[in-house]
């Protein structure tokens, strides 16, 4: 198996409820050590939610391949992201029947085992390593940001009316702030980026569990399964990056004691 190796597969759902599909997911495998992974979940209160939705995820896509290759692939997925932003507000300017519109976007790049995830709204991405299934994002909503003050416990946030009211959003404004997310993987680590359809319907236990068996196409056929079997009033989407390939230890930057060891040898 090549070395950082990763496996990719992304799927959206209309769910059981809804007529259309706000939801969108792109991914692009660059090379067996590299690839992208983005998904966006359209803001139904506004005109254009399907529409900002699969802009955000092609634009983003494009406009990573469009930057050289030699340049680090989570800087080129930083940028890509605020040219998906800048594309949907533009549009959404020159056309009036899209006034306003605008979406979640949660993209991730992978590259020789170093994430990078660029993050913008409401849908999530967790990390699934051994036994912890972690959620690496944060929600840009005004639940979670009383939960964050300590005003709202998580358990309430579940089922708050502002669980889904966006404090932050690709398209809104001209310049979006993204969170950016670093990390070292390691093999047989699974990454899942989903819409809130699905963590709505599913608890993290569960996500967890159907997780754990299966390639990437498989984990995310057998999420969106579950979720339409009980019911779900909203779109969903899961995305997953399996990390399958080894990933050696890379040597560490010398620490301060091992620059003066150095000095010491030198000077005797």
């Amino acid at each position: 198996m090549t070395e950082y190796a990763v496996e990719l597969f992304a799927q959206t759902d209309v769910g059981t409820e809804r007529e259309s599909n706000e939801d969108a997911c792109a991914t692009h495998l660059e090379s067996e050590a590299c690839g992208v992974v983005g998904v966006a979940d359209g803001v139904s209160s506004y005109a254009g939610g399907e529409v900002a939705s699969q802009m955000a995820v092609e634009i983003t896509l494009r406009a990573y391949r469009e930057q050289p290759a030699t340049t680090p692939a989570g800087q080129r997925l930083y940028r890509a992201v605020q040219q998906a932003n800048i594309e949907v507000y533009d549009r959404a300017v020159a056309v009036p029947e899209l006034r306003g519109m605008a979406t979640t976007l949660t993209a991730v790049a992978v590259e020789r085992g170093e994430l990078t995830a660029v993050h913008v709204g409401d849908s999530r991405l967790y990390l699934l390593r051994d036994r912890e299934f972690t959620q690496l994002t944060k929600d840009h909503t005004v639940a979670a940001e009383k939960v964050r003050f300590g005003l709202l416990s998580r358990e309430r946030a579940r089922l708050h009316p502002d669980r889904s009211v966006l404090t932050r959003s690709v398209g809104r404004e001209l310049i979006v702030s993204r969170d950016r997310i670093t990390q070292r993987l390691a093999q047989g680590d699974l990454l899942l980026i989903c819409s809130d359809g699905l963590y709505n319907v599913l608890s993290d236990a569960e996500m967890a569990h159907l997780a754990r068996e299966g390639d990437a196409a498989q984990v995310c056929r057998a999420l969106l399964e579950a979720a339409n079997a009980r019911g779900t009033g909203d779109n969903l989407t899961a995305a997953v990056v399996r990390m399958v390939g080894p990933t050696p230890e890379r040597p560490g930057l010398p620490t301060l004691a091992d620059k003066l060891k150095r000095l010491l040898v030198r000077g005797g």
